[in-house]
């Protein structure tokens, strides 16, 4: 399924309208410390970032975002709440979107600065709606952060800027509960044609907010609700960004980089297989190449894994049958069996990049 959306730009990135569904992250530095924050984009733009957002607290971040924005291999949103002036000066700075709630800005006249400052630069807003920070007239009227107040506030906000004339917008609707973000996200996909920022917000650490973000970015995004996407991980943001395209590669959405195919072992596979696989993704992790890469430990199910990998290995006692594109290449010995995959993976990357 794929929902029809209206079509914004971030920066030289297309959201929504058919774009690829792009994935984001936002930095953990001081955003005032320029060189620090620019070391951690260039980060995240290695590991696939397509758009990233910075804090802005005050107006020295403010100010720092000028420098971060001309130096920045990525399109720079800025994340402000409540001071207009933040959102003014980081729009003069270059920024190539605001993550901004209009209906906490304050009085009107101050949306409209912003939204008058915005259509002079076709500068994109994002609608950032958490289930944590509702309206408070809205937890009177249902009692708790539900999917409808979520989808309410949403709604709320659009009106704000679409009174103004205004709609290059996107919107989120985001909270730790995974049932309630999906239930929100459909409540709204179907009532508005804005393209929709999707995430399961304070997901967790690594481990936790991995499966949590899987799991609820994968029930919208295999409904077609989605078309940028960012994994809210307690940890460096860098995985953030490893996990997300891996759940668009899972879903068969989007291509970078190897699929990895590993057993689980058993009592079958007579090689330690564990540390070779993960070695072998470690490894290839950084790979440009949509290659599959399969690591199998035993002969019942690992030579037809990965003879229907590009490269992979089958264990059999003490050694291993390295595979390419269906073919058995050689025996390996089980210390080399991550050496030779490896190598082989990055042969056949290489060979095909010359085509």
């Amino acid at each position: 399924m794929s929902r029809t959306t209206r079509q914004i730009r971030v920066g030289g990135v297309a959201v929504g309208g058919g774009a690829p569904i792009t994935v984001q992250s936002m930095t953990n530095t001081d955003t005032r410390d320029a060189a620090a924050t620019l070391e951690q984009i260039g980060r995240l733009h290695r590991a696939g970032c397509e758009i990233v957002r910075c804090a802005v607290p005050d107006q020295d971040a403010a100010a720092a975002l000028g420098e971060i924005v001309r130096q920045s291999p990525l399109p720079v949103i800025a994340d402000i709440h409540f001071d207009h002036r933040l959102a003014l000066a980081s729009l003069e700075g270059g920024v190539h979107g605001l993550r901004l709630n209009p209906g906490n800005i304050g009085e009107r006249w101050k949306v409209e600065e912003v939204v008058k400052a915005c259509a002079e630069r076709s500068v994109p807003i994002r609608i950032g709606v958490n289930g944590g920070s509702l309206e408070p007239e809205l937890l009177e009227k249902y009692g708790h952060p539900s999917a409808e107040a979520m989808a309410e506030s949403a709604l709320g906000h659009i009106r704000i800027l679409e009174e103004l004339g205004y709609r290059e917008i996107k919107v989120s609707l985001k909270a730790s509960d995974i049932r309630r973000t999906v239930e929100a996200y459909r409540l709204l996909a179907g009532q508005v044609d804005y393209p929709l920022h999707v995430g399961i917000t304070e997901a967790g650490t690594t481990f936790s907010g991995t499966v949590k973000s899987a799991v609820g970015l994968g029930v919208l995004l295999y409904d077609g609700i989605g078309d940028t996407l960012r994994v809210s991980l307690t940890g460096d943001p860098v995985d953030e960004v490893r996990v997300g395209w891996e759940i668009l590669k899972s879903l068969g959405l989007r291509e970078r980089g190897p699929v990895f195919v590993s057993c689980p072992t058993c009592g079958r596979c007579q090689v330690d297989l564990i540390p070779v696989a993960e070695a072998v993704e470690e490894r290839l992790r950084d790979l440009p190449a949509a290659i599959t890469v399969a690591v199998m430990g035993c002969v019942v199910n690992g030579p037809g894994e990965a003879r229907e990998a590009d490269v992979g290995i089958a264990g059999g006692k003490g050694q291993g049958l390295l595979f390419r594109k269906g073919e058995v290449v050689r025996k390996v010995a089980e210390e080399d069996l991550a050496d030779a995959l490896v190598e082989e993976a990055r042969r056949l990357a290489e060979e095909e990049a010359k085509v």
